[in-house]
């Protein structure tokens, strides 16, 4: 038996992001000196090197941490 891969793309939403987080994530990500260029750099491997799916799952890994270890 050959089970298809699950898509982790849309469904029920578990968490929200407001608009105010993502416009700023954006302003980070995008125009501040430092920390856009190494977030470009990343995301230009990343997306070379994963698929589709492995890029969700690594993004709400990475939710999943921030919201659990607050201090970090």
């Amino acid at each position: 038996m050959v089970l298809s891969p699950i898509s982790i793309l849309g469904g029920d939403s578990v968490y929200c992001i407001n608009e105010a987080q993502m416009e700023q994530a954006k302003k980070l990500a995008e125009e501040d000196p430092e920390s856009s260029k190494k977030i470009k750099t990343f995301l230009d491997t990343l997306e070379l090197d994963f698929t589709r799916n492995e890029r969700a799952a690594l993004a709400f890994t990475i939710i999943e941490n921030l919201r659990e270890n607050r201090e970090k």
